[in-house]
């Protein structure tokens, strides 16, 4: 079994475990949280916690619902992210916000938050709260960073580091530690899943960073999205450390300033990817996947370590 057919085979049983969960929501929030779920999406969350407990020899169903936990707190971070970006398409659906009054989709958000711990609480290991409540924090702390730092050019890598480290990477490290410690696993063991899913998350985003540059019809989607919407990523710092004099002045004012055109958005896309600034963009995620699968050294063999290793190495390959 590869990576993609795993993948694949645990989609009916944790969309089983999600459908649960909306299920127990105020009546009111479930169309809402039923609108974001069906938009679809491979569940890597749930999927990391079922991989990293079954690595440290777990086999119990309650993984599933250990694992959603994550997944509706994931879910909930669109919602409102998609508020704030005034985005009108979710994984090519109509966003939430779109569809619903926009009230009830922030407050049908901080309900599937509340759902989330709870969830973890019912296990009765104050790790499983402090990781899933830690994980909430880095995510909204990496959120606000973003938007401080929107249309900032003089933001340096290591501050766009510190964002995605937030924003992307935290809920897929606390992914694989809720797994480690519902397994029992030792406290490195719990570290080295734990350093898997941080390594494996700042990959994840560093590779959609390049994805969003790259043209729709490779995609699916319009490229540009993030210079549009003056976010700092990598294949853009690279773009404009290669400008100079007047041109890099001109871009940067018009970045600033939020004047950037479609056209223009479009120009900047085709140069970073004319220049070789995607495929840097993806030889970093690539050391952030070596550190990942060494982090795998010290766990048992077995299917599911190979598998951690596989999803890795695929991650940085991705085109969608």
């Amino acid at each position: 079994m590869n990576i993609k057919d795993y993948v694949q085979q645990e989609q009916a049983p944790i969309n089983a475990a999600m459908s649960a969960l909306v299920e127990e929501l105020p009546p009111l929030a479930r169309p809402v949280a039923r609108h974001v779920f069906e938009a679809g999406g491979k569940r890597l969350r749930p999927v990391l916690t079922l991989m990293c407990g079954r690595a440290l020899g777990c086999e119990k169903e309650a993984l599933y619902r250990l694992g959603c936990s994550i997944e509706i707190l994931h879910a909930a971070t669109l919602l409102h992210d998609d508020i704030m970006d005034n985005a009108l398409l979710r994984r090519g659906k109509p966003a939430a916000h779109t569809c619903f009054d926009q009230t009830r989709v922030i407050l049908s958000g901080d309900l599937m938050l509340a759902k989330a711990l709870s969830v973890v609480a019912e296990f009765d290991d104050v790790r499983l709260t402090a990781s899933l409540s830690g994980a909430v924090m880095k995510t909204a702390e990496g959120q606000m960073e973003e938007m401080a730092s929107l249309r900032d050019t003089s933001l340096p890598y290591e501050g766009y580091l510190s964002t995605i480290t937030g924003k992307t990477a935290w809920l897929l490290r606390t992914s694989c530690a809720l797994g480690a410690i519902y397994a029992g696993g030792s406290e490195a063991d719990i570290a080295a899943c734990a350093t898997f899913g941080l390594e494996l998350g700042i990959a994840f985003q560093l590779v959609d960073d390049a994805l969003d540059v790259a043209p729709a019809q490779v995609t699916g989607k319009p490229s540009g999205g993030d210079i549009l919407e003056g976010k700092i990523t990598p294949p853009l710092l690279l773009y404009m450390d290669s400008l100079a004099g007047e041109e890099r002045e001109r871009f940067q004012a018009a970045f600033a300033a939020g004047a950037v055109s479609r056209d223009l958005a479009d120009a900047v896309c085709a140069a970073i990817m004319e220049r070789g600034f995607a495929d840097q963009t993806r030889a970093m995620a690539r050391e952030h996947t070596a550190k990942a699968a060494k982090a795998l050294a010290g766990l048992p063999e077995g299917r599911e370590k190979t598998l951690l290793a596989e999803m890795a190495a695929y991650i940085v390959t991705r085109e969608k």
